[in-house]
């Protein structure tokens, strides 16, 4: 489908009814196309070289602005009428340097799952199959706002932070690479976070009506796990009663034991495969915006349920190291060293005190038992 191509009509622009994806070409650039499918709208130029007809992908929208498709399209329409063709080959692409990384340095990185993870999710789709060497500011630009507007500043930053430091290892081994990375790219105003959910709002996000998505929020909130801890979480991880998140999986490196309360536990799915809630792999921004929507509640990330949770055990009265011990943190000094006590029945207490605590902010003020389980617990099952 031939139209103008507008900002506007880009961020609004939507699949025609009974199309797996839509085309709308540009009038006025000739070849270029937004693709919009259901999940992302990417920028492709299509072309013939040698009379064969090709496809060339290069980014997402916004990551990538309507005027930064167009000169991209033109640069793509040069290298053809010179005979050239403009794909990129797949060893200089952004995707293969920063998987060549990961294979050079992976196993030195102890957050090395987190990164691949935090490659594919935010990277890739935008920005992967950019030659490297043509990878430019103002795109980089795009993709950090991008994240920031739906993940949040701080995801922005650390994402800012995986692209420096590969654009930097790459720069190291080339003759002629220069990173387009300058200071003042940041988004976070302070080097750390400490938003929590005030107690209408974790109201509103526990009754809201989101589907297994909506359970799996709540879980965070009576578990103080990370995000990734508890998506990947595996049935076989699992015994009676307890969680043990394995050592390969948590950011300390060491096992760690949460004795689930009995709320928590009550949220878990029906076993369908061998993840507990089948979210490993992406997902998050387009569910977390569902969560927003369906709640009325905006501002706030993923991670902020786990502060939460650890700021709801202080005012339920569990001693700080029995909290800390129950977000898996390191106890330092002679303590950390010498103390092996698996402080079993200590973290039962203070996740017993944490449910106690959410139930009474999720009932509010009117009478009556308030099941910890939310209203929509049961979809998605």
């Amino acid at each position: 489908m031939k139209r103008l191509l507008t900002d506007r009509f880009c961020a609004n622009a939507r699949i025609r009814p009974g199309e797996p994806q839509t085309d709308y070409f540009d009038e006025n650039c000739p070849g270029l196309a937004l693709r919009v499918s259901a999940r992302k709208k990417s920028w492709t130029f299509h072309y013939s070289l040698n009379g064969t007809r090709k496809r060339l992908t290069f980014g997402s929208y916004p990551s990538i602005s309507l005027s930064g498709a167009r000169t991209r399209a033109d640069e793509a329409r040069t290298a053809v009428a010179e005979g050239s063709d403009p794909q990129p080959t797949s060893a200089n692409s952004l995707q293969a340097i920063c998987e060549t990384y990961m294979q050079r340095e992976g196993n030195r990185l102890r957050s090395a799952d987190w990164l691949r993870g935090a490659l594919a999710r935010h990277i890739y789709p935008a920005l992967g199959p950019r030659p490297i060497a043509e990878l430019r500011r103002s795109e980089i630009v795009g993709l950090l706002d991008r994240i920031a507007d739906e993940s949040g500043a701080v995801m922005a930053d650390k994402t800012l932070g995986i692209l420096r430091r590969v654009l930097n290892w790459h720069a190291a081994r080339s003759d002629d690479f220069h990173s387009p990375i300058v200071r003042g790219m940041s988004r976070a105003k302070s080097s750390g976070r400490d938003r929590i959910l005030s107690d209408d709002e974790l109201r509103q996000i526990w009754h809201a009506e989101c589907g297994l998505f909506g359970d799996y929020v709540r879980f965070l909130l009576l578990t103080a796990a990370r995000r990734t801890e508890a998506a990947e979480m595996q049935w076989s991880e699992i015994a009676g009663t307890d969680w043990l998140l394995p050592a390969t999986r948590n950011k300390t490196g060491l096992d760690l034991l949460r004795p689930l309360s009995p709320a928590a536990l009550a949220l878990l799915p029906t076993r369908n495969g061998e993840l507990v809630w089948g979210m490993a792999r992406g997902g998050f921004a387009h569910r977390k915006q569902q969560l927003d929507a369906a709640s009325g509640t905006s501002g706030w990330t993923i991670h902020d349920c786990r502060r939460t949770a650890r700021s709801l055990m202080s005012r339920a009265g569990v001693p700080n190291d029995h909290a800390e011990r129950c977000l898996g943190h390191v106890i330092g000094g002679v303590r950390g060293v010498y103390d092996r006590h698996e402080y079993h029945s200590e973290k039962q207490q203070a996740y017993d005190a944490l449910a106690g605590i959410v139930e009474r902010i999720v009932s509010g003020a009117q009478a009556g038992v308030v099941q910890l389980r939310g209203r929509a617990s049961d979809e998605g099952r």
